[in-house]
């Protein structure tokens, strides 16, 4: 009895060295005190299967000769060249090698938070700098032969993620582990080309690790980028609140000279972009008085008024659309008993009240963002905005600023493809306006027309915001980011000339009785009724 005993302490003891158990391997390694995915990895190459079967869980022995192919599920699978195999021998005459492949959940992946006080600056509050994405089917593929790591192989492997729907930007990447004992990381695209043909994407990595395709994944930004970029918005921040202000001035001596809606609508997003770009250069450059782990009332202040302007901005560009709607749809007897009071309502009372929650909750605070920089991998980027400390940020960040200003766009998109539309029919007669013996007498009279058309429709789509649109692109390539940074950045120069182009009229309107009948009416009928 005495001897069974001793060999089944014997037994648990060895198991326990050799790995344990692999159903118990990933909990035993996250609740231990070194790095769970460098334990994870080594563990999973002695463990011991309890049953003959764990699901998701590949265990066996192949011949290092041969290619070996295997699916650990019916969306996950591995093909592995007898190259990669023989260089996990140990020795030379080894036959056969151990191959393990599974797949574990995403979330178990923890991004690495910045070490120390960044010394770069933030572009835009929510333009990420670094590679990041959703995890396709949030599952993770790990791959591991014998007990030797394996990396720089000639022939790479060749890892098949397999879905159902249609994504874009897809990118293979593997996990690369801090140098922290935290256990977190960061994921990589070092060693590994992405191939996608529209039902799968086909990773070749020439070395083995942790796996996964980031969907929709954002482009990395290197450091001198981030820095010319951070310039770039703030000289065009600093340029939009000195132009905004000296728009605000024209717009309050246009409306006392003739007081009519659409300046008080133009007034009103004007104060707006003061707001945003001001609340803006105040949370860049007052969280570097901070230290690493200090947010202070200050920043969680400055964040609410950072939101709220962005929240202001994106509605009173909303409510722009709504006007020029309502004048394009019903261009007479237009009377809204104190409508600038309701839109004021809608456009200042919706984001204080959103804000106002979003504070009460506890939303804001200090945001960081890890720079791509192979010299100082830990660099960052730091803003007053909302905190990652948020359980929720994510989701109050994508509905306010993600979805609301799409839907805003797309709205003003239709509202300018309107006034396109009224624009040439005016223009080939539909208004009755001119004489077919006036579409003959001159084309310079045509192209001089065409061209304060073209000028006009530029001009509404800053005032409707449109611009917003060109975040789409900062996912496609290095231009397009520095593209919406330019433009947006100047949102308050924009608005700057068309005041002015606003304050020119009216002076043309008061000296002449107006030698263009179709733009006086057009101009008319969309800006200043």
């Amino acid at each position: 009895m005495m001897w069974l005993t001793l060999c089944l302490l014997t037994l648990c003891f060895s198991t326990t060295q050799a790995g344990g158990f692999c159903e118990s391997v990933l909990q035993e390694c996250r609740e231990g005190d070194v790095p769970w995915t460098s334990c994870y990895e080594d563990r999973i190459a002695s463990c011991r299967l309890r049953g003959r079967l764990m699901q998701n869980f590949i265990q066996r022995m192949v011949n290092s000769s041969q290619e070996a192919e295997v699916s650990p599920t019916l969306e996950h699978r591995v093909h592995i060249p007898s190259s990669a195999l023989q260089r996990s021998r140990v020795a030379v005459s080894q036959q056969e090698v151990l191959l393990v492949v599974t797949v574990i959940d995403s979330t178990f992946f923890e991004l690495s938070p910045p070490q120390r006080k960044g010394s770069t600056r933030l572009l835009i509050p929510h333009q990420p700098v670094h590679m990041q994405g959703t995890v396709l089917g949030e599952l993770v593929l790990v791959v591991r032969t014998g007990t030797q790591p394996v990396r720089d192989l000639s022939q790479p492997i060749k890892l098949t993620f397999t879905h159902n729907k249609q994504v874009e930007n897809g990118a293979c990447v593997f996990w690369q582990e801090s140098q922290r004992a935290d256990g977190t990381g960061h994921w990589s695209t070092d060693g590994c080309d992405t191939s996608d043909t529209g039902l799968e994407f086909v990773c070749s990595c020439n070395h083995l690790s942790f796996f996964a395709v980031l969907v929709n994944p954002v482009l990395s930004v290197d450091v001198i980028n981030a820095e010319n970029l951070s310039y770039i918005t703030y000289i065009g921040s600093a340029l939009s609140i000195f132009f905004t202000i000296i728009s605000l001035i024209i717009y309050i001596c246009l409306q006392r000279r003739r007081p009519e809606k659409a300046i008080g609508v133009h007034l009103q997003l004007t104060g707006a972009l003061l707001c945003l770009h001001l609340s803006f250069l105040l949370c860049s450059f007052w969280v570097r008085q901070l230290d690493e782990d200090e947010e202070g009332w200050v920043c969680r202040s400055l964040g609410l008024f950072l939101h709220w302007s962005l929240l202001a901005t994106l509605s009173w560009l909303a409510l722009e659309g709504f006007h020029l709607y309502l004048l394009l749809v019903q261009v007479f007897n237009i009377y809204v008993r104190r409508y600038l009071l309701k839109l004021s309502l809608v456009g200042w009372g919706l984001p204080t009240l959103i804000a106002m929650v979003c504070g009460i909750v506890g939303v804001y605070g200090k945001y960081s963002l890890d720079v791509s920089d192979a010299n100082n991998p830990n660099s960052t980027a730091q803003i007053c905005w909302m905190s990652k400390q948020f359980p929720q940020r994510l989701l109050v960040s994508y509905v306010t600023t993600v979805a609301f200003p799409c839907l805003v766009v797309l709205c003003n998109s239709c509202m300018l493809g309107l006034v396109v539309f009224k624009l040439w029919r005016l223009r080939t007669g539909g208004g009755g306006i001119e004489s077919s013996s006036g579409w003959k007498k001159m084309n310079r009279e045509k192209g001089i027309k065409l061209w304060k058309d073209c000028v006009t429709v530029l001009g509404l789509s800053c005032v409707l915001g449109l611009p917003w649109g060109l975040a789409s692109t900062t996912y496609i390539s290095l231009p397009g980011i520095y593209l919406f940074t330019i433009l947006n950045s100047l949102q308050g120069v924009f608005m700057f000339l068309w005041s002015v182009a606003l304050s020119c009229k009216s002076r043309s309107d008061n000296n002449s009785s107006g030698r263009d009948p179709s733009s006086q009416r057009v101009m008319t009928t969309s800006f200043n009724n």
